[in-house]
């Protein structure tokens, strides 16, 4: 059993949005709707003369302690055994309780024109039946593959570093718990799994 986390490297993101493309294509998420499963913020930080944009990638952190599990009234909202929280589309009603107890707007809401334009672009290959609440899974499906989430895989600059937190060899567990690479909104109490080395 692994307990999966991703790091994030601030310093080598460009920005260049290969990760939502990836994840798009890999979980049919609703682009023409301008909802993704992770996305980049391009943030522009200090004063002038002093200024510089930063990437920040962004999506669900996973949390040890999930407001949106508690918040989820059908318990459609879950944590697998490997620690990823994973939304049941045929329990979720839609309700958007699990969007507003997310600390980190990490979820969105697959709606009936999503539904409806994923069956003209996809036909028979449809993923999404009804709508639902939507987020990052790491790509679990990938997982139950040996295959890294996709937005892993596809990173040319190599930001994203996934793996089990657990294993003390990895990559990931060596970075997280080195202290250069911290949670966002730490003080939140969520113990998020997904950090970030800032630039």
């Amino acid at each position: 059993m692994a307990r999966y986390g991703m790091v994030m490297d601030m310093r080598t993101c460009v920005g260049c949005q290969a990760c939502m493309a990836a994840c798009s294509t890999e979980n049919q998420t609703p682009f023409w709707s301008e909802k993704f499963r992770t996305h980049v913020e391009d943030k522009e930080t200090g004063t002038f003369p002093d200024v510089r944009r930063v990437q920040l990638p962004r999506l669900c952190m996973h949390c040890e302690n999930t407001p949106c599990l508690s918040a989820c009234p059908t318990g459609a909202t879950s944590m697998n055994k490997d620690g990823i929280v994973l939304v049941n589309n045929d329990r979720c009603i839609g309700c958007y309780a699990c969007c507003i107890a997310c600390p980190y707007d990490a979820r969105y809401a697959y709606e009936h024109e999503d539904v409806e334009k994923e069956r003209e672009l996809y036909g028979k290959l449809v993923t999404h039946e009804v709508p639902h609440m939507d987020k990052c899974t790491f790509c679990v499906q990938r997982l139950a593959e040996k295959l890294e989430p996709a937005c892993v895989a596809t990173c040319p600059t190599h930001t994203r570093i996934f793996g089990d937190l657990d294993d003390r060899k990895s990559e990931v567990h060596k970075l997280a718990a080195s202290g250069k690479a911290q949670a966002l909104n730490q003080g939140l109490g969520t113990a998020p799994k997904v950090f970030y080395i800032p630039s």
